[in-house]
């Protein structure tokens, strides 16, 4: 039992291992250039020392150089550069394993928001009975994304599951080895991936990872919760968006689509029957034998001729049970548990692993609506009216709700309206291979109206599934003003009757998503969440009053600017306004890795999000709901902060700043995703064609973390100013909901190192731009460690507090040689005679330097 302080288990397990494994990698002999290794804490010795004088990251390698490599050639220091970016990147990945490793020792596994604390609490309330109803039909539900934040490539990932299982038995042997083979093991990526290549990396997880977390939790519940009782809620199911995603993604095809249904369906019946060949060596009894020896086969033809449907979900169950109830009455229930863990995996997994979801974006949808009226219009088709683009919405609404025909990809020549179709084509074949749950939702991305909406409707219905419609249409919500007239859009919906009849024959439940990402983009960080929480208050009303269960399905990224950060605390403190039978939410990039890269580390993530359903439903709903008072705290910081944010993002030097300044432009150089990092080709930077994740990575690089405290200084500092700070403060201290926001604001602030780019402040042109950023950055500071009587960030966070630390010590060196190069880049474009080619060197060490940061920070895009 773990009876010491964390942050004294962290010092033990963590730190002292990083410490002692660093010693050795930094002196294995790997490059061709000597003393690197000893050079490395010499260099951030320097950093250290030079930032706290004042020095700027220019002056700082430059007096390294000075001191320690006097004699070099230009080319020596640039190969220098280049070799501490990758040992840099290496530790990273030497501190991801130690962290991995200690996880359990760390964290209570059975502690606070663990499904064991939450039965305890609730069976010593006599809440037995209660929690079992709640639990019949509550889920998580956790989406994997392709988005581009994930710098590690397959490789490196199996090292780094190598490293944790070697770390966590201290075999020093295969430590130094795995160290070696990771010093040469290509971090980069030599092209683009395509999206069927993000799907394989992602199956990786579904394959090593959740499977085994997920039947963990399933066991879990039904053994001590249900207390064996048989159960049909799967309670955790997980969605898919590489190969499904074209929202922004041109190189999203059917034929990918299909590919990767078809690589879903191979990955769960190839983890099914490594199961069912441990049961064989189990299950040798007369009866039994004979009908595993028959799934063993049939399994394995599935999985190896995957066009053919040799096998359902439902007969592979039947056989099971049938193999359950020989076990009990004939064989004193032998290896019953074990039987039982693979039939939870398959009620969880199905023969689809992940609901793969389509989705794209509402204005693509009217070009293609268009297309397809004017193609029909021509050939004299009668589907469509002769005056359809001439009626109002109102009216186009009411037509396609009663709409009727049928359509084909292969009829129309425009690529938008082939690719369209064609999607919704594969998503109807792929239900008869993977069954109805292997694609089963049409996402809209930049939902505006009802009308985006009934134009799916309409799509789905002539294309593939005419009056069977057995798919969810799910529009998104992602800019204030959209998340601000939902409820109305929905209210339309669900006065439609045919619309309703198809929410009907879909257990009367409609799925809803918001967008955190864009939403803080557009509005910033207090006003993109008081709005998301406003809008589902409105989203669960209107749903309430038409009898529909209303689903939130959350677009979330890894920090808290991109609605990330510790997310079960803000799916706790919603309160009963909040509509909470599901947590739905989207993982990408790193967070995948650094919250669900180990099975007691997805487990725990898991049940922590299962557990705070659960606390806001019985333990805190009371307590979580807001009063009058602190809605109208929450209205006024909101708006106080949107009115500070949206000046600044008005700023005539803002998209100029990220431009120059900072290494957005570098983001789509990096390999590390199929998507483009913008919206349309064009050479002049847009921000409404900019897309969150390099925007929001960009700050991060910058050390500045805009995204996650703008406004939030300017709005408390009006409080202090009225003599009202005291409402802020007991607001605070009594609204879980407040407090996860201020806390996760507070960790975007530690990640921020403004003396990294003080340099700034003398810029002609940048400067009072920069001063404007920090002297908000402080102002925040202040105000939100005297709201939670902290005289550190994250003070009540000390593992969490303690990891940031270590990691950000880890790349400081690298973001001194980031921002070096920018300077020099800086320097080689105003001279008109500069050398093209030590310009494209200094680009390069820019892009390099983007991964070792990315990863260290593990939600920072």
């Amino acid at each position: 039992m773990n009876i010491q302080p964390k942050t004294k288990r962290f010092n033990q397990n963590i730190l002292t291992k990083y410490q002692i494994y660093n010693s050795i990698f930094i002196t294995l002999p790997f490059d061709n250039i000597s003393n690197t290794g000893v050079l490395m804490p010499l260099l951030k010795s320097e950093c250290e020392k030079g930032f706290a004088k004042g020095l700027t990251p220019l002056e700082i390698i430059d007096k390294f150089f000075y001191k320690y490599q006097d004699n070099a050639s230009e080319k020596e220091k640039i190969d220098l550069l280049f070799k501490f970016i990758q040992y840099i990147e290496r530790q990273v990945v030497l501190f991801d394993a130690i962290e991995d490793a200690a996880f359990p020792v760390i964290h209570n596994l059975d502690g606070i928001g663990t499904l064991r604390n939450t039965k305890e609490e609730a069976f010593s309330q006599n809440k037995k009975e209660a929690l079992q109803n709640y639990l019949e039909a509550f889920k998580v539900r956790l989406v994997l994304t392709a988005h581009p934040t994930q710098f590690y490539p397959g490789s490196v990932l199996g090292i780094i599951t190598d490293l944790t299982n070697a770390i966590e038995r201290n075999d020093l042997v295969n430590i130094k080895k795995l160290l070696a083979q990771l010093g040469v093991t290509p971090f980069l990526k030599a092209e683009k991936p395509t999206p069927l290549d993000e799907a394989t990396n992602l199956i990786w997880y579904l394959e090593n990872i959740f499977y085994h977390a997920a039947g963990s939790i399933y066991n879990y519940i039904e053994s001590n919760i249900y207390e064996g009782k048989d159960i049909k809620n799967e309670f955790i199911s997980l969605g898919f968006w590489p190969g499904g995603d074209r929202d922004g993604n041109p190189f999203v095809t059917t034929e990918i689509t299909e590919k990767v249904a078809k690589k879903l369906r191979q990955s769960v019946l190839r983890n099914y029957y490594r199961d069912i060949r441990k049961l064989r060596r189990k299950l040798t009894f007369k009866k039994v034998a004979n009908i595993v020896l028959e799934i063993e086969d049939k399994l394995y033809r599935s999985f190896i001729e995957p066009d053919k449907i040799i096998y359902s979900q439902d007969e592979l169950l039947t056989k099971l049970f049938e193999i359950k109830d020989l076990l009990v009455n004939d064989y004193q229930s032998l290896y019953l548990t074990e039987l039982k863990d693979l039939i939870h995996k398959i009620r969880i997994f199905g023969f689809y692993f992940a609901t793969l979801d389509i989705r794209q974006d509402s204005r693509i949808h009217q070009q293609v609506f268009t297309n397809i009226t004017d193609s029909l219009e021509k050939e004299g088709s009668s589907i469509f009216p002769d005056n359809y683009n001439s009626l109002n919405e109102a009216e186009q609404i009411d037509f396609l709700s009663t709409i009727s025909g049928s359509i084909t990809s292969s009829q129309f020549q425009d690529e938008l309206v082939v690719k369209t179709l064609g999607s919704i084509e594969a998503l109807k074949k792929i239900q008869l291979s993977n069954g109805e749950k292997g694609a089963n939702r049409y996402i809209i991305s930049n939902n505006q109206s009802a009308l985006n909406v009934m134009q799916v409707y309409a799509m789905l219905k002539l294309t593939a599934f005419q009056e069977d419609l057995t798919a969810d249409i799910v529009p998104l919500f992602e800019t204030v003003d959209d998340l601000l007239c939902s409820a109305e859009v929905m209210e339309k919906l669900y006065s439609n009757k045919e619309y309703r009849k198809h929410l009907e024959k879909r257990n009367n439940k409609q799925t809803i998503m918001l967008g955190f990402s864009d939403g803080t983009k557009d509005g910033g960080y207090l006003m993109a969440n008081w709005s998301i929480f406003k809008a589902k208050e409105e989203l669960t009303k209107i749903s309430r009053k038409y009898n529909i269960k209303a689903i939130f399905f959350d677009g979330r990224g890894g920090p808290p600017a991109r609605g990330g950060g510790k997310t079960h605390q803000f799916y706790a403190s919603l309160g009963p306004t909040i509509e909470n039978e599901e947590v739905q939410l989207t993982i990408q990039g790193q967070t995948i890795s650094s919250n669900f890269g180990t099975t007691d580390s997805a487990q725990y993530n898991l049940e922590q999000l299962m557990s705070s359903g659960v606390s806001n439903e019985f333990f805190d709903s009371a307590t979580n709901r807001l009063s009058d008072e602190q809605k109208e705290i929450m209205d006024e910081l909101a708006h106080l902060s949107y009115s500070a944010y949206s000046e600044f993002k008005n700023h005539e030097k803002f998209l100029p700043y990220l431009e120059q300044m900072s290494t957005l432009k570098y983001y789509a150089k990096t390999n590390i995703g199929s998507r483009p990092s913008k919206r349309n080709n064009s050479d002049k930077l847009n921000f409404g064609d900019l897309r969150a994740i390099p925007f929001v990575g960009s700050w991060s690089q910058l050390k500045q973390n805009v995204p996650g405290f703008f406004g939030v200084g300017t709005a408390l500092q009006k409080f202090e100013d009225n003599g009202s700070f005291d409402k802020v403060v007991s607001f605070y201290n009594n609204s879980k909901f407040f407090k996860s926001l201020i806390d996760n604001s507070m960790m975007s602030m530690k990640k921020s190192f403004f003396e990294l780019t003080r340099y700034m402040e003398k810029d002609p042109e940048f400067g009072d731009f920069w001063k404007l950023i920090y002297d908000e950055f402080l102002t925040s500071k202040r105000l939100v460690l005297k709201l939670g009587n902290q005289s550190e960030l994250m003070q009540n966070y000390p593992v969490s507090k303690a990891s940031i630390e270590v990691r950000e010590s880890i790349v400081l060196p690298l973001l001194t040689i980031q921002q070096y190069a920018l300077k020099k880049v800086q320097e080689l474009n105003k001279d008109p005679k500069a050398d093209k080619k030590t310009l494209e060197v200094f680009e390069k060490i820019i892009t390099r330097s983007l991964f070792g940061n990315i990863n260290a920070s593990r939600n920072s895009a």
